[in-house]
């Protein structure tokens, strides 16, 4: 079997494929207020294209597959897309990243497919702060989701973005939740990729930050031991059930042992996050691509992918700001 091998002899295995740019929230860090331009359904990859694509990419190496979005769960019928996705043996991991305002009545059925881990983003654990963050009062739906996941077969990571004067004053309340909960938390560090570009702040919150902040406040800290390409740092406090790591998304430390590609709701192949998109499947399904045709693409385009996020930055040429909204991107 051919491999997604890239240039600098990573193989690519994991697969992260957004089924929409629409969302239910309007988080400050995502997008702007009145929202983004929202594609026609039309330019919209298909479900039986999005299977396709990943039955295709399984044939060459990927094994996972994270869905997102904007919301995976705003998508009419993702849930038989999930079922159309359990039929690919060649996928070891289905999971998904929600914000878990929909997702509840699904649980069940999500169980019944064995999907693997369930993402979801809560960047406050407080009422009034989770709706100036997210512009949405739904903090009650979301956190009894988060409660009934805890309750499921279901692996449940919680992601909360650290903004500088935002939500850094909860970061000790979301260590404290994973005490009696079998629960990870994963703090993830604010990008540009909200519509507008970064933000100027007083603070620069950080991986280095992050954890220097929390070391002050627990003694008792013991690093984990992860898989070579996994995105976050991850530690345990002693006696607590579940764990906390960082991503260090923007600092971008973990490009080294990358395995990961993007696909974006309408078909933008993106080799690295913080690249412009390389090359539109969709368009390329739409003008008659064989199977065959669809693998010698990715193999060619992967060869590609660069060395890291900071360089796949300085090669952008339509626009060098990075200022995408993560919802049009892809989680």
């Amino acid at each position: 079997m051919e491999r997604l091998i890239d240039k600098f002899g990573r193989q690519i295995s994991y697969l992260r494929l957004a089924v929409t740019d629409r969302c239910n929230l309007r988080c400050q860090y995502c997008m702007p207020a009145h929202g983004i331009d929202i594609v026609d359904r039309k330019e919209l990859l298909t479900f039986k294209e999005m299977y396709r694509i990943t039955r295709v990419l399984s044939e060459l190496g990927v094994n996972k597959v994270r869905l997102t979005g904007g919301e995976p769960f705003v998508r009419k019928d993702f849930d038989k897309f999930l079922e159309m996705l359990s039929f690919n043996d060649l996928l070891d991991e289905i999971n998904i990243t929600t914000n878990g305002a929909l997702i509840s009545k699904h649980i069940a059925k999500l169980e019944a497919l064995n999907i693997g881990t369930i993402n979801l983003s809560i960047d406050s654990l407080n009422r009034e702060n989770f709706a100036k963050i997210t512009r949405r009062d739904v903090f009650e739906d979301v956190y009894r989701t988060l409660e009934i996941l805890e309750k499921s077969t279901l692996q449940l990571k919680l992601n909360a973005v650290v903004q500088s004067e935002v939500n850094t004053h909860e970061l000790l309340d979301f260590i404290e939740l994973t005490k009696h909960k079998k629960i990870e938390v994963r703090f993830i560090e604010e990008m540009p990729f909200n519509g507008t570009g970064q933000r100027v702040t007083k603070e620069n919150w950080n991986y280095t930050k992050i954890i220097s902040h929390i070391n002050k406040h627990y003694k008792n800290i013991t690093p984990i031991d992860s898989h070579r390409s996994s995105t976050s740092k991850n530690f345990k406090i002693d006696g607590y059930q579940g764990s906390f790591g960082i991503i260090p998304a923007f600092t971008r430390t973990i490009c080294n042992d990358c395995n990961r590609i993007r696909i974006t709701a309408t078909g933008m192949f993106k080799n690295c996050l913080f690249d412009e998109g390389v090359f539109n499947v969709r368009d390329f399904i739409r003008q008659g691509a064989s199977n065959d045709d669809l693998k010698q693409l990715f193999l060619s385009i992967v060869k590609e992918k660069p060395e890291n996020g900071f360089i796949a930055e300085a090669n952008r040429k339509r626009n060098k700001k990075v200022s995408e909204s993560m919802s049009t991107i892809g989680g």
